[in-house]
């Protein structure tokens, strides 16, 4: 099995990549919670409209990106006790991050952690399958999920309208709402994590790599999305929609693309620029994702909320919004970063874990 991973020296265009995930979260998170949709300039919609997914599948390849760093020396050597140890460390974090997100629903319906936990520790099971295994299965997932539409009902326990879940807090509708018809399920989400974890494997200093994946999936992300603009409007409309919900296998295929496209155009830009001064607060903010991910709802909505500026906002408030919080987000990431190592999200996991 190849691991050519990148893992003697911190690549932190993988940290500035998670920054703008994070940004993008926000801004979709405000944009949604202030039910903003369609009360913007079109060209604000259309801009807005990029991120819807897009941000929350490049933070989840990224996820799949670090599984592979840190089991790389492992994975390497075929020390099978190493292998071991790194897996129950991940078996350990997604447990953290499961049991943190169900915690964390009941202030924010569309939490991504218990999802991710669910990633996280299927990823551990599959931490040594092959490049071509990580990639198969990564196919496979988007095919399954168009079967299970055909088999079952994909609305079922949602209310669109409030975009509550009836019966989340049921065996049943927490199964189906996790894998099936949840806002990230894990068919086909898991499909994410995965290609991260086959990018992270990869000789991601070799230029000419960069270059050619780069210039692969930003052709298949451009010809995704222009066919779904083009043809998702009629009779196949929903088959070729690039939407998150339900996620159809072409918003999987632009999802990743695009995802791709952003961490290797960061990876080019700290590789080229590395001693650049803006670099440093942004790869700050990347490394306290999870803390910033709950102190956006936490903190952000909070405070929206306190002030009566939460509910039926304008588009352009929710940008506005949104961006704030992203630049204070830099602010105190930056300034926590030179007093301490992680963030306190990050400390506690860690400790736990």
């Amino acid at each position: 099995m190849k691991t050519n991973s990148v893992k003697k020296k911190r690549i932190v265009g993988f940290d500035l990549a998670r920054s703008l995930a994070i940004f993008g979260m926000v801004l979709v998170n405000f944009k949604v919670v202030m039910n903003a949709k369609g009360t913007g300039s079109v060209w604000l919609e259309w801009l807005m409209g990029l991120l819807d997914g897009r941000a929350a599948a490049t933070f989840v390849v990224l996820a799949g990106v670090g599984i592979s760093l840190l089991s790389a020396k492992g994975l390497k050597s075929g020390d099978q006790a190493q292998i071991r140890a790194y897996r129950i460390t991940l078996l350990k974090r997604a447990l953290f991050l499961f049991i943190v997100g169900l915690a964390y629903i009941s202030i924010w319906p569309a939490d991504i952690l218990h999802f991710y936990g669910v990633y996280i520790a299927i990823a551990a099971l599959l931490l040594t399958a092959s490049n071509r295994q990580l990639l198969t299965i990564s196919t496979l997932l988007p095919v399954a999920f168009l079967i299970l539409t055909l088999l079952f009902d994909y609305e079922a326990a949602w209310n669109w309208v409030t975009l509550t879940y009836a019966d989340f807090w049921t065996v049943q509708g927490m199964i189906r709402h996790i894998f099936f018809n949840g806002f990230h399920p894990v068919i086909p989400w898991l499909a994410f994590m995965l290609v991260g974890m086959w990018l992270g494997r990869q000789d991601l200093l070799n230029a000419a790599f960069r270059k050619k994946l780069f210039i692969i999936s930003f052709s298949i992300a451009a010809i995704t999305e222009a066919i779904s603009a083009l043809f998702g409007k009629g009779e196949l409309g929903l088959l070729l929609d690039t939407a998150p919900m339900p996620p159809m296998p072409p918003y999987i295929i632009a999802g990743t693309a695009t995802a791709l496209v952003v961490i290797l155009v960061c990876l080019e830009i700290t590789l080229h620029r590395p001693n650049a001064g803006w670099i440093p607060p942004l790869v700050h903010t990347g490394q306290l994702a999870l803390t910033l991910y709950v102190a956006h709802v936490v903190i952000g909505m909070g405070f929206l909320e306190a002030i009566g500026r939460l509910d039926n906002q304008s588009l352009s408030f929710a940008a506005v919004s949104g961006i704030i919080f992203s630049i204070l987000s830099v602010i105190f990431a930056h300034l926590w970063r030179q007093r301490y190592k992680r963030g306190p999200l990050e400390w506690v996991m860690r400790k736990l874990t």
